[in-house]
């Protein structure tokens, strides 16, 4: 299963005002792992960007003057997109903006969904947290998602987030990396467990020293007098 997790930034908030994508960042996934084959493309929108956009992602029109515009790249990016699973939290947002951009140019490019199906991150978790926030930075927090380095929004980053909230979301993920897949003798897929061969070396048990042991003691009769002579650990046989 391929997936795209998409996010773009904008000019402003409405393609009808004649506003335009300016990034647009993507990461791939194949069967729930990053595999670094990502799309990442800034773009001259030959407009001027609100100052509330600036403040929002920081990207401003001197920085964007040398780069390509949106029908420069538009073959590489549908191609990248064509057939796969895009995720994508508020997604009216971003695939109001994608259409708005293709039928611009008046190439005969169809509605995004005729090339891919489409995700709506926030719609899920509305479904699963009703009632709460459910931004992209709330989810971060929600499921412990690290976003420290997140000061403004950027179109990659915000998408490589975007992924781990899904996978989150979704039911988790232990290993994000296709290089990491586990098989077996015969070249399956285990589903991520490792088997032990039977002619590895026995694992080398370390005991404690009589001085550890002696601190743990102490540490187990302080535990069981704050805990009213309760410690679990005292109910284990020695």
């Amino acid at each position: 299963m391929r997936q795209i997790v998409l996010d773009t930034e904008t000019t402003g908030l409405e393609p009808k005002q004649g506003h335009r994508i300016i990034e647009i960042g993507c990461v791939e996934m194949v069967e729930r792992r990053l595999t670094g084959n990502n799309f990442h493309q800034y773009l001259q929108p030959d407009r001027q960007i609100d100052q509330a956009a600036i403040e929002v992602h920081g990207i401003t029109n001197e920085f964007l003057a040398d780069k390509p515009r949106f029908g420069d790249v538009v073959e590489d990016f549908m191609n990248y997109l064509k057939g796969a699973e895009l995720i994508i939290h508020n997604a009216p947002f971003d695939v109001g903006f994608i259409e708005h951009e293709l039928n611009m140019l008046n190439q005969g490019w169809a509605a995004l969904d005729q090339y891919c199906e489409v995700i709506d991150t926030l719609v899920m978790a509305k479904k699963l947290h009703p009632g709460q926030r459910n931004s992209l930075d709330a989810l971060c927090r929600r499921y412990d998602i690290d976003n420290s380095h997140r000061e403004l929004h950027g179109a990659l980053l915000d998408a490589e987030i975007l992924a781990d909230v899904y996978l989150m979301m979704t039911g988790g993920q232990a290993t994000l990396l296709l290089d990491s897949e586990v098989t077996n003798s015969d070249g399956g897929d285990t589903g991520g467990i490792q088997r032990l061969s039977a002619d590895r070396p026995a694992l080398t048990v370390v005991r404690g020293s009589d001085e550890e042991l002696a601190l743990h003691e102490e540490r187990l009769k302080a535990v069981d007098k704050a805990s009213g002579d309760n410690c679990v650990w005292r109910q284990f046989k020695q």
